[in-house]
């Protein structure tokens, strides 16, 4: 016998499509939602929409934004010759809030992983080599997960960028091997950026 009706059933199992959300966050989220009023439910349904409508990826760098080009590519006071070249824009916002980064960022959408069929030519890696071209760049500092996937990454874009007037760091102390950016403190990203070291020593 089924536990919740149909509809009910068909929220939780969208929630748990949800990033870390698991069955029981599912059905708490999914409750509540049913405990809403329906004032509350046409607000939480219009910002779902609006998001979808109007967020897309920056034309520089690919971070979000509701323009074509982000607050942080528009931002004249970040060091323009220095770009921090991310993964996703979770990674970009952890590095953000950290505070110690003030150069521009580079979203690369993924990484290099032969076991999911994804390349070097689904990443965002050709508007880097543009941007690197026509944006007088200086440095280059990969801030990349220290994953099997993040150091095949780091690898391909060293070596690629080698030939490049460039110099190429990535984030140091403080990152254990196998662990993900955005879960780390401020402190701990502080560290790592502070400590970044050349690629390819």
């Amino acid at each position: 016998m089924a536990v919740f009706p149909e509809s009910l059933d068909n929220l939780i199992e969208e929630f748990q499509k949800l990033p870390t959300i698991g069955r029981k966050s599912a059905e708490r989220l999914a409750i509540n939602i049913v405990e809403r009023n329906e004032n509350d439910i046409e607000e939480f349904s219009k910002a779902l929409l609006e998001v979808k409508e109007k967020i897309h990826k920056c034309e520089i760098c690919g971070n979000l934004t509701e323009n074509d080009i982000c607050s942080v590519c528009k931002d004249i006071t970040r060091q323009e010759d220095y770009i921090c070249v991310v993964e996703d824009v979770k990674d970009l916002i952890a590095i953000e809030k950290s505070g110690a980064f003030h150069g521009k960022y580079h979203v690369l959408g993924g990484l290099i992983s032969p076991s999911d069929n994804i390349g070097p030519e689904e990443l965002n890696i050709d508007k880097l080599i543009k941007r690197i071209d026509d944006e007088g760049i200086n440095e280059i500092m990969l801030a990349i997960s220290s994953t099997i996937e993040g150091e095949t990454t780091t690898l391909f874009l060293s070596n690629l960028l080698a030939d490049k007037d460039v110099r190429i760091s990535k984030i140091a102390q403080g990152i254990p091997v196998g662990s993900n950016l955005e879960y780390f403190d401020q402190l701990t990203l502080e560290r790592a950026i502070e400590d970044r070291r050349e690629v390819l020593e």
